[in-house]
């Protein structure tokens, strides 16, 4: 038996809180009872329906995937670009990435069909580590890694500290390779971060989630995460 905010959560519905929200709203019935308890709880035969829709109880899957440069993080576009459920066809659970990596950003990324699992993964409390390495047109000095560090003002919003490392120069082209890791995950934040210091990311790639890196996986490749794997980002 399981609580019924915990089920819908898991379920993809919304957060614990939101679902939480939605059962004290009466839009929840259980076998056609409206439930408006939140210490409610249900079993797995159990007939589950949101403003009507049913909703299904899954096996939890979670997966490694090693995103390719030029695919969508979505399950589908309207556009008919390749998108990350391309190379899921074959897996009958209904999966999303959790978050997003950029159309051209290469690396790791999640994906599950548990929802309380990516809502918590993705909410900003939590600070987990993401860390990416790109390779910038400018050779950046101990000033402007100093910046990074300390935080960035993009659109408004000041960046978490962070940690920057530089991996490699080249001279004669004026490039360098930078390590950066990050807690957030907003939108084209780490090009925003090294545009702020006046440089541009010619490629980036997201090497490490957490305690999860990419081994020795090449692009469009994927593997199912072993059971402390989850509960280690769980614990996070």
């Amino acid at each position: 038996m399981e609580r019924l905010q915990k089920v819908m959560a898991h379920a993809g519905i919304a957060s614990r809180r939101k679902c939480e929200e939605i059962i004290s709203q009466g839009r929840v019935t259980v076998n056609g009872q409206t439930v408006t308890e939140l210490g409610f709880k249900v079993k797995q035969s159990d007939k589950i329906e949101v403003d009507q829709v049913p909703i299904y109880l899954e096996e939890p899957r979670y997966f490694l995937f090693y995103k390719p440069r030029n695919v969508i993080s979505a399950v589908s576009d309207d556009k008919g670009r390749p998108v990350v459920l391309d190379y899921f066809k074959h897996i009958d659970q209904r999966i999303y990435p959790i978050g997003r990596l950029d159309f051209d950003t290469t690396g790791l990324l999640l994906l599950t069909n548990d929802g309380e699992f990516a809502n918590q993964l993705m909410h900003p409390r939590y600070q987990v580590d993401k860390v990416y390495v790109a390779k910038l047109d400018k050779i950046l000095d101990k000033e402007a890694l100093r910046k990074l560090e300390r935080g960035i003002i993009i659109d408004g919003k000041k960046t978490s500290k962070a940690r920057a490392k530089v991996l490699d120069t080249n001279l004669e082209k004026k490039m360098s390779v930078v390590q950066l890791t990050i807690h957030e995950g907003w939108n084209h934040q780490v090009k925003k971060m090294f545009e702020a210091v006046g440089a541009h990311v010619v490629k980036l790639k997201r090497e490490k989630f957490g305690p999860l890196n990419l081994g020795k996986m090449q692009p469009g490749e994927y593997r199912e995460l072993l059971p402390n794997e989850v509960t280690e980002l769980k614990n996070l």
